[in-house]
């Protein structure tokens, strides 16, 4: 398998362990068992999963956009729609977790994030119309 694809599925990993952070961050906040600073592990999420899932898929995608990639395409794609649909139901828990908890990075992260994730999907939807480009054969040219 080649680097492009293993960067695709690390991303995609990436990704789905940042929703699965913030959203048990969320659940944590609602029902806390002991007093917590919801802002600083927030950032702290992002800085170690959407951040670095973001940075490879664009990698990914500048790894493949030369020759075209249905399957990292779809890798992308994937990760833009897990955030996009973690972030949505994250969005929904807001309404239950205590004021005290609601702080600047509580509040922004679900939208800021929905609103990231769509030209993340639109960057993995480039790879299906492009086109491989022909090797040159240097050899044997005329």
């Amino acid at each position: 398998m080649a680097i492009e694809k293993w960067v695709g599925i690390a991303s995609l990993g990436l990704f789905i362990m940042f929703v699965a952070e913030i959203l048990s961050v969320f659940n944590f906040i609602m029902h806390p068992s002991q007093e917590i600073e919801p802002g600083p592990k927030i950032l702290e999420f992002i800085s170690i999963g959407a951040a670095p899932a973001l940075i490879l898929a664009g990698s990914s995608f500048m790894l493949s956009r030369r020759y075209g990639s249905r399957l990292i395409g779809s890798m992308i794609i994937a990760g833009g729609a897990v955030m996009l649909c973690g972030m949505y139901y994250a969005g929904t828990l807001l309404s239950q977790i205590s004021p005290s908890y609601l702080v600047t990075e509580v509040t922004i992260t679900p939208p800021l994030f929905m609103a990231v994730s769509i030209p993340t999907m639109i960057v993995g939807s480039l790879l299906f119309k492009i086109k491989p480009k022909p090797k040159k054969d240097y050899f044997f040219d005329g």
